[in-house]
């Protein structure tokens, strides 16, 4: 449901609403906010509410750190796990410098100009999330442990998948909040769990995932559990994916969708330090079906970017290196860039790839472009890379140095 400013103050006003919670993303991906009071909403209507950026990675240092953070009505969310009786509500904000303009690393903006240049060449992309996730035991003091809460398989049922009525638990909370997930299923690892989401715009899926991880940490923590995104928690296991579902529409040109994927493929190297920006997550690729070779195929999960079968407004292709810890405002960013470089330079797609990668012989493989093998070659190749240049700030940039 979207809303006005007029409408958010009266519902704040007729609604016992004690808090509000103006948040917003770090370059990083992790969710920041500030509280204010019902008799502060006007004025972070009106002028914002301030705050110290320079104790934020990438926001600025001592001596450029006031920022201040605009309230978007449109994302109003009452947080259900808080009281009834003097609710708490969320909304996203934008982050500006003083002086009214955006700051270059509020990643949602950066968000925002990406689906504006979409629509300036008459093409709207859709994203749909799919997100892992682990959950493990506490221990005496409260404290995570690398103990999984059961043991069950993939898609195994209760008593085995102990996790059932965490997910339910997560998915009503999300209801109640007006996000509807697709479907959620025990994964093949131990205590791992999946939850995935129907097709929207960019700034909603996006704005989706973030609130998701938030429900999922809370609910397990309600129960006694701590939720763990990380891309390895388990060294012998399978990793944590944020596979990402991804299409471009079009009422001029049809189906774009393979010079899509052809501008993925080509800057997807360039892209993985933000699509896989930790070092566990290079742990991850080339075992339990996540990737390590750029490819594509049709329903062929070993390969980088598969096209499930579909056609019309179901026609998708599924993006399968990323994984939880990215930001999911830049994700989507880069992707809408590199689709579009595809676009309008009509790339071809390589020759696709039918065949089992994990198990095929060097010889086959070595055809391959592969992904960074760290984190400090992905980096490299970031600051390297024009594509990224062109469209990230440098106060992002540094943050990878």
């Amino acid at each position: 449901m979207k809303y006005t400013q007029d409408e958010v103050m009266q519902f704040v006003q007729e609604d016992d609403v004690k808090f509000i919670r103006l948040a917003f993303c770090d370059v990083s991906g992790r969710q920041k906010n500030i509280s204010i009071l019902p008799g502060e909403l006007q004025r972070a209507f009106q002028r914002g509410i301030p705050f110290d950026g320079s104790a934020l990675p990438g926001f600025g240092d001592e001596a450029c750190s006031d920022l201040l953070l605009h309230p978007d009505p449109d994302t109003l969310m009452v947080l259900p796990w808080r009281p009834e009786h003097g609710k708490v509500v969320r909304m996203f904000s934008r982050v500006s410098l003083p002086d009214g303009r955006d700051f270059p690393g509020d990643t949602r903006s950066l968000l925002q100009g990406a689906v504006a240049e979409s629509e300036k060449l008459g093409r709207s992309f859709y994203f749909g999330a799919e997100q892992e996730f682990y959950l493990f035991n506490l221990d005496d003091r409260g404290e995570p442990t690398l103990e999984p809460y059961d043991w069950a398989g993939y898609m195994d049922i209760a008593p085995e998948d102990r996790g059932e009525n965490i997910r339910r638990e997560i998915c009503l909370t999300l209801e109640q909040m007006g996000i509807v997930p697709e479907s959620s299923y025990h994964k093949e690892g131990p205590g791992q769990n999946e939850i995935d989401f129907r097709y929207s715009d960019p700034i909603t899926a996006a704005d989706n995932a973030m609130t998701f991880r938030t429900v999922v940490k809370t609910v397990a923590r309600r129960n006694g559990l701590y939720a763990d995104f990380s891309p390895k928690p388990l060294p012998d296991k399978p990793g944590n994916g944020f596979h990402i579902n991804m299409s471009v529409r079009s009422e001029q040109s049809g189906d774009d969708i393979c010079y899509m994927i052809a501008g993925v493929l080509d800057k997807v190297r360039e892209m993985t330090a933000f699509l896989n920006p930790v070092e566990s997550s290079y742990a991850r690729f080339g075992q339990f079906k996540a990737p390590r070779y750029i490819s594509w195929s049709g329903e062929n999960r070993s390969q980088l970017v598969r096209i499930p079968s579909g056609s019309g407004q179901y026609r998708r292709a599924e993006l399968r290196s990323p994984d939880p810890e990215a930001n999911p405002y830049l994700a989507f960013a880069l992707i809408i860039h590199a689709g579009l470089y595809g676009i309008r330079e009509r790339l071809d797609l390589p020759m696709v790839a039918d065949l089992n990668l994990y198990k095929a012989p060097p010889e086959i493989l070595d055809q391959y472009g592969q992904l960074p093998g760290s984190l400090q070659e992905a980096r490299k190749l970031a600051l390297e890379s024009a594509f990224i240049q062109a469209y990230l700030p440098g106060c992002i940039l540094n943050s990878l140095r």
